[in-house]
């Protein structure tokens, strides 16, 4: 009663979106029952046109294109949650750490984070994946790296205002270890905030997966994934057929959704503390 209170006191933008990421989740969790056909599986010849059999065609080995964008959602979202979740916990934990440190061990995390920064997140990328290859592991690995060093800038910046608080001087007085300090202490003050900040960096993992995947270095053949099924069906855009439209919209949804919640989340954090 009281989530359906609360659900109804949102905006109705906010509970569209809601409703599209719910649609998603549901979609990738459940791709082998609602999907027409195999993820792999051959049904057709290359390119049909839509039909009532193939709703949205197949592609160019005869794949049913509709439930390749079904398994998609299940890959892309199983892969940027993964490495959303595990980029936060590393970075987060990091970033909590030096802000309570500080000193030399701030200094040094502090410089390598910023020698990992200052290089474009792209080609660094694409030099890693070149030397150790493009396993989704690998994959996911480098994106993670990649993207805490970005979670523990912004952690570490959200702390230093809490540490300098009188409840954290006085659990240290106490003799309090880090890890308590950090867990009932720093977290508990900082955790709207990275809320948030998971929503958006997930939009940001989400896009880079997707144009890894565009460029061909990413999640690998037959995995279905939107990027590789945009740039396989991109030709299709001169005669006229928006095929290579659908998995780019089916990006284009997910991430606005997400960003309408978060902004949402900000919005109402923002008004509490009025």
């Amino acid at each position: 009663m009281a989530v359906a209170k609360y659900f109804r006191s949102m905006p109705w933008s906010t509970r569209v979106c809601i409703a599209i990421v719910c649609f998603y989740i549901f979609a990738a969790f459940f791709a082998p029952v609602i999907a027409p056909y195999g993820e792999t599986e051959v049904v057709g010849s290359a390119f049909d046109t839509w039909s009532s059999s193939h709703l949205l065609g197949t592609d160019n080995v005869g794949r049913d294109v509709l439930s390749r964008v079904i398994y998609g959602a299940r890959n892309m979202l199983g892969v940027a949650v993964t490495i959303n979740f595990l980029s936060f916990l590393l970075g987060g934990a990091l970033g909590m750490v030096t802000a309570l440190k500080g000193g030399w061990f701030d200094e040094v995390v502090g410089r390598i984070v910023d020698a990992a920064m200052a290089i474009p997140q792209l080609i660094l990328a694409l030099l890693l994946i070149a030397i150790v290859g493009n396993s989704i592991s690998v994959l996911i690995g480098i994106i993670v790296f990649l993207d805490a060093t970005r979670v523990v800038r912004l952690t570490r910046a959200v702390s230093m205002n809490v540490v300098s608080s009188q409840f954290i001087e006085a659990a240290r007085m106490r003799g309090e270890t880090t890890l308590w300090c950090i867990w009932f202490e720093l977290l508990p003050n900082i955790r709207t905030p990275m809320l948030a900040e998971f929503g958006i960096r997930f939009c940001y993992v989400f896009l880079f997966i997707s144009g890894l995947n565009f460029l061909g270095v990413g999640m690998q053949p037959p995995k279905a994934d939107w990027g590789s099924m945009v740039r396989e069906s991109s030709s299709l855009i001169t005669f006229g057929d928006f095929t290579p439209l659908v998995p780019a919209l089916a990006i284009a949804v997910l991430t606005i959704s997400v960003n309408f919640i978060v902004d949402w989340l900000l919005a109402k954090t923002s008004k509490a503390h009025i």
